[in-house]
């Protein structure tokens, strides 16, 4: 991992790094300028005294008339200059000059001099000049920070944008995942939230929608079928039908009711209690007669759950391979991996790979199914809702033996403890 890669993913360690830095700068400059400053008080009230220099005085003719070494005295600020000149024959000399003009004055009074350079001396002297130099600094960090905290948030500002869009009930708007901190991760937990959310809205619609459509055949079968009778008393075959669709009209609440509680995880669908799986799976295959095989399997196989919708789930797999399959009907259950595995193998016409998750969709047929095989559609997507209640999985796959058919394959974490 490189040293960026915490700074990378954590925004408040960047904010902190970009103010820090800032005020590390800010802090910095203040001092050397501070310093500075110190320093060229302490010149100011310190007079700077030269070392002596040799000094000779000669008149318009160029003949000398004193040579010696001229040394400047100590004076206070303000003051004429002083020098003392020792000559060669040891005779001690002064020469004193007056003070100087102030640098205003004199700069408004020489050629090409103003009053405005007096004023410029004056607010670039200590400590005017450290208080521009110092607003000058906190500028540019100010300028230079502000790209970086704002650049921070305006990711914040789209997934603020994002979620009042999807509060107000645009389902379908999604936040652009950038970087990988925790903006990035909260960009993307939304964008999966909002899915998730979109996708059961469009499922409970296409549910209502459906079941509707469902329940509907029925009842207008049976209303035609006593409009039909006009009163008169029904025929055994005509009474058998009434009942069929009483019964299939009864089967589709029952999996509707199923499958609301299934989508609503605070529902209370059971009891959760340890399941013999071998046992559960010998009484559903005595029902439907088909095959057991439990060979590659020990005595029991438990899992933990609800006993009711576990059966419920392997009829609902017995009853669909019933329903299309020509031949014998093979359930095998085995251990494997730490994991329990029901496979229910029909010789029926098969599921093509395109459709293998289509097929665990509510209400969905495959192409050229008849409603008069039986079957609402809802069975297989109750046996998948059923195994994600337990933590377990559903699919569909080709036989293994290679013949002709299907298999689906219902796998769930065996209880702790068993063997």
């Amino acid at each position: 991992m490189s040293l960026s890669t915490p700074f990378s993913r954590r925004l408040y360690l960047r904010i902190w790094l970009a103010v820090v830095g800032g005020i590390a700068v800010l802090t910095l400059t203040v001092g050397w300028a501070w310093r500075m400053a110190e320093e060229q008080k302490a010149q100011t009230n310190q007079p700077f005294v030269p070392p002596s220099r040799e000094m000779a005085l000669r008149d318009p003719s160029g003949k000398l008339l004193l040579r010696g070494m001229a040394t400047r005295q100590p004076a206070e600020p303000g003051e004429g200059v002083e020098f003392r000149i020792e000559s060669d024959t040891g005779q001690t000399y002064t020469l004193q000059m007056a003070p100087r003009q102030p640098r205003g004055e004199w700069a408004g009074g020489r050629p090409g001099g103003g009053p405005n350079q007096g004023w410029a001396a004056f607010w670039t002297r200590p400590p005017f000049g450290f208080l521009w130099l110092l607003g000058i600094v906190s500028l540019a960090v100010a300028v230079g920070v502000y790209p970086i905290i704002r650049r921070l948030t305006q990711r914040l500002e789209a997934l603020q944008r994002s979620v009042q869009k999807f509060g107000e009930g645009d389902l379908s708007v999604r936040v652009p995942e950038q970087g990988q901190d925790e903006v990035a991760d909260l960009a993307r937990q939304f964008n999966a939230a909002a899915e998730r959310v979109e996708n059961l809205v469009k499922s409970h619609k296409s549910l209502l929608a459906n079941a509707s459509h469902e329940l509907r055949s029925p009842l207008t079968r049976i209303r035609m079928g006593l409009e039909l009778m006009g009163g008169q008393q029904p025929s055994p075959a005509f009474r058998a039908e009434i009942l069929r669709n009483i019964a299939e009209l009864d089967q589709l609440v029952d999996e509707i009711l199923l499958a609301s509680r299934l989508d609503a995880r605070e529902a209370d669908v059971g009891t959760v209690e340890l399941v013999d799986l071998i046992g559960l799976a010998a009484e559903e295959c005595a029902r439907v007669d088909a095959d057991l095989d439990v060979s590659a399997s020990p005595d029991s196989l438990e899992v933990r759950g609800v006993a009711k919708l576990l059966r419920r789930a392997l009829r609902n797999l017995l009853e669909n391979a019933r329903r299309y399959s020509t031949g014998e009907i093979t359930v095998v259950v085995h251990r494997r991996q730490g994991r329990a595995e029901v496979h229910v193998c029909d010789h029926g016409p098969g599921v093509p790979p395109s459709q293998r998750e289509r097929i665990f969709e509510p209400f969905y047929r495959l192409p050229g199914a008849s409603e008069r095989a039986g079957g609402v559609g809802l069975g297989l997507s109750l046996v998948r809702s059923i195994a994600g209640r337990h933590q377990g999985t559903v699919h569909c796959q080709d036989r293994p033996d290679g013949e002709h058919g299907a298999c689906f394959v219902l796998t769930l974490p065996l209880a702790p403890g068993a063997h």
